[in-house]
């Protein structure tokens, strides 16, 4: 049997300061991760879906564009009047920012990688929340460990982890029968 070919994602790179505080925002990172997950929105299912004004995510889609997030979908609209979005990229990569980054881009990356633990805690905790199929519970996993490393070997282990992580991706299928969608969150660091 041959592996499946895995596709590379699209990836969008942090480059600017401006970048990173658009998308710390809580809201418009909720928006980017649902149109990631489930697909192209119009603004009237993304405010149902959040409970805000329709102005409220038109404004919030509007940012995301403005930096490249998301993208128009015309082609999806069935009149002139709606207007629909989808993710322009599937995978954002926050690397931390270089060791002589402006105090601007610090603060920034800071603030957004906050924001990003902070979407994963709810995450984890609406899972925790919502009954599961027994299978999916007994399927899923969860755990830390404690390794001494040197930086290079932390360096060697991330790279695997990322490597797992986009295997299962690429061999993901969203029309698979009984495919649903499973958060992978990989996290290895120097404890302070």
């Amino acid at each position: 049997m041959t592996e499946p070919t895995i596709a590379t994602p699209r990836v969008a790179a942090l480059t600017s300061a401006k970048q990173m505080r658009a998308l710390a925002h809580p809201l418009r990172m909720q928006v980017l991760g649902e149109l990631r997950v489930n697909g192209p929105r119009t603004v009237g299912a993304l405010s149902e879906l959040f409970g805000e004004a329709p102005g409220t995510l038109s404004y919030h889609l509007g940012k995301l564009a403005e930096f490249g997030f998301v993208e128009e979908a015309p082609e999806l609209a069935a009149d002139r009047r709606e207007r629909w979005w989808r993710s322009a990229h599937e995978v954002t990569d926050i690397s931390p920012p270089a060791a002589d980054a402006a105090p601007a881009e610090r603060n920034a990356s800071a603030a957004l990688r906050h924001q990003v633990i902070d979407v994963y805690a709810a995450l984890l905790h609406h899972t925790i929340d919502v009954a599961q199929p027994r299978e999916w519970e007994q399927a899923a996993t969860s755990g830390d460990t404690i390794a001494y490393l040197t930086a290079a070997q932390l360096a060697e282990a991330s790279a695997e982890l990322q490597a797992v992580a986009a295997k299962w991706q690429g061999r993901g299928d969203r029309d698979a029968e009984g495919a649903a969608p499973v958060q992978v969150i990989v996290h290895a660091f120097r404890r302070p």
